[in-house]
């Protein structure tokens, strides 16, 4: 989603960083063969993610939501010369589509993909996280987060995605909208808990970007 219009996104896009020729190529074989394909970052968000990595420079990139790997790999792009990146999701049917572009890519072997549970699998990890992009189901965000915050080294960087959801956040509440529901209760969290500072951008569906005191 975007809060502005056709003519003024494409303005913004004309005059931001072009889009690398391998995520181009994943970005139309989303569209092609991927269901929900609006799940995928796009171009200017896309650039956003690098530009974000590249003056964070993180050792350790944690991911939650790979979907089709664009994201990752445009995470991957400020990546230390020596650094990793984990992206989990629970997706299996998604997992080659992803590894072929990580496979192409100058980062093979820096990128991890886990498959299953996030939940599950954030408190297995050991390493401190520079940089973590949450992407995944919005019900657990306050989990993802709760799960993170004590693994973020000091001055690193959690970027949410998605956090004004279509604009509901600011409609009236529906009983049954969890969804709506938990970005509210983590939108609130982020702007109030005093191990972080946060701002959140209207870039697409909202992208919050929060540094650890």
């Amino acid at each position: 989603m975007s809060f502005l219009s056709d003519k003024l996104d494409n303005y913004i896009l004309n005059n931001s960083q072009p889009e690398p020729e391998l995520l181009q190529q994943l970005n139309k074989e989303t569209w092609q063969k991927v269901l929900n394909p609006r799940m995928l970052s796009g171009a200017f968000q896309g650039r956003v993610l690098a530009m974000i990595s590249k003056l964070v420079r993180p050792l350790n990139i944690l991911e939650i939501g790979t979907y089709t790997g664009y994201s990752a790999l445009c995470l991957a792009e400020g990546l230390q010369k020596e650094g990793s990146l984990i992206t989990i999701d629970k997706n299996e049917e998604l997992e080659d589509f992803a590894k072929i572009y990580f496979e192409k890519s100058n980062y093979k072997n820096q990128i991890k993909q886990l498959i299953g549970n996030a939940i599950d699998i954030i408190p297995t990890l050991n390493n401190k996280f520079d940089l973590v992009f949450i992407d995944a189901d919005k019900s657990n965000y306050v989990n993802y987060f709760n799960l993170v915050i004590d693994k973020m080294n000091s001055g690193g960087v959690i970027l949410s995605d998605n956090v004004l959801w279509n604009g509901k956040v600011i409609e009236e509440l529906e009983k049954k909208d969890k969804d709506t529901r938990i970005l509210l209760e983590y939108n609130k969290l982020l702007s109030t808990d005093d191990r972080v500072e946060t701002v959140l951008l209207p870039i697409r569906d909202g992208l919050t970007i929060t540094r650890v005191k």
